[in-house]
């Protein structure tokens, strides 16, 4: 079973403590709902098992042309299981992570190289410190060509000489799989500190830094960060309008029904006026009336920052852009289905990308989530 001290530290833990400087406050969880906060049904799927879940989540999130990783259980006949239960190895599921992804932008076969990568797959017993059926690590295929690639993959590892003893990932059929508790959802992010003591003590960390090139992702795969937070920042600021300038870094809010985007009925996405990262989408745009262009939810949550703002007369929750660190507004939970949020967001805080333009300005892996693509 998971080091049970490890989850209560990383429970009680009321913020955490960014690179900035900044706290983040834990904020309610309903704005952390991986099932809801984002639009996944035009992505391709594929689940993986590696032990401990908060451990695969990382790396196929940190990826270019990886939408959502999700936490969850697969491989047993229990409906709904509760963590409680898999965990106690009753229920013949196996802790895993549904990838969803981008197949133009990232193939399946990547995806199994990252999956090898971070597990021991000499390990058939668990994994690490975890121990039991419920960690043994498995890919779950749900195609002829996913398990052609999946069995080919294995067998380059056998050759590979890495590993002086067999590997022991089975490769099965795939099952119906149920998300885990949102506490376990992006826990990496959400408890950075008991993650990290983790990773480290459970022994994964040191067992795979110990292979391979922990400043490398797997045949050189893009990183979010490598993408859109590898830029100049005082370059680009320096291009900005004053107005924009005080609105993205000293938080000022533009004024409502006066403002670029409020009414924009466009196709297209909206990227970060600064670092250009993508976050919102029209189809996902709606019609507040607030004056302010209004979101059900973001592009990509891995490129939003929630923090607690307390500077008016109520607490709001504030939202900045992860690489850039831009002021882009705030969310409200009194948004329409599904997801019940109100992204309220500056229109000087965003650059505005046509869909007709997107390919040729670089956003071509977002089509996908327009009408029509496929």
């Amino acid at each position: 079973m998971k080091g049970a001290s490890f989850l209560l530290i990383a429970l009680l833990l009321p913020w955490n403590l960014h690179a900035s400087g900044e706290v983040e406050q834990r904020l309610p969880e309903m704005l952390f709902s991986e099932t809801h906060l984002q639009a996944l049904e035009a992505y391709d799927s594929a689940v993986f098992a590696g032990g401990c879940f908060w451990c695969l989540e990382k790396p196929f999130e940190e990826l270019v042309g990886v939408a959502e990783a999700v936490s969850g259980y697969s491989g047993g006949d229990e409906k709904d299981p509760r963590y409680q239960d898999v965990a106690s190895g009753r229920t013949g599921h196996r802790e895993s992570v549904t990838v969803y992804y981008n197949s133009e932008v990232i193939t399946y076969r990547q995806l199994l190289d990252v999956f090898w990568r971070n597990i021991d797959p000499t390990d058939g017993g668990g994994q690490f410190a975890d121990r039991g059926s419920q960690y043994a690590p498995a890919i779950f295929v749900g195609t002829r060509g996913e398990r052609e690639a999946a069995e080919a993959s294995k067998k380059q590892l056998e050759a590979s000489g890495t590993f002086s003893r067999p590997i022991l990932v089975e490769i099965l059929d795939r099952r119906p799989f149920y998300p885990a508790e949102e506490y376990h959802q992006d826990y990496y992010k959400k408890n950075r500190e008991a993650y990290d003591r983790y990773y480290t003590g459970s022994g994964r960390g040191p067992f795979v830094d110990s292979l391979w090139n922990k400043a490398e992702t797997s045949g050189g795969l893009a990183t979010k960060e490598g993408r859109w937070g590898n830029f100049d920042k005082q370059e680009r600021l320096s291009s900005l309008t004053d107005f924009e300038y005080r609105l993205t870094q000293e938080g000022e809010t533009e004024p409502a029904f006066a403002n670029e985007f409020w009414d924009n009925k466009e196709e297209g996405i909206y990227v970060d006026i600064v670092s250009g990262e993508p976050l919102f989408s029209s189809t996902d745009a709606f019609s507040s009336g607030t004056g302010w262009p209004s979101f059900i939810r973001p592009i990509d949550p891995d490129h939003i920052r929630y923090l607690q703002d307390t500077s008016g007369t109520m607490q709001r929750i504030e939202v900045r852009s992860r690489y850039a660190d831009s002021h882009l507004g705030h969310v409200f939970t009194d948004g329409p289905d599904p997801t019940g949020l109100r992204f309220c967001i500056n229109s000087a805080a965003l650059r505005f990308i046509p869909r007709t333009e997107m390919k040729e300005a670089g956003y071509e892996e977002y089509l996908l989530l327009f009408d029509g693509y496929r």
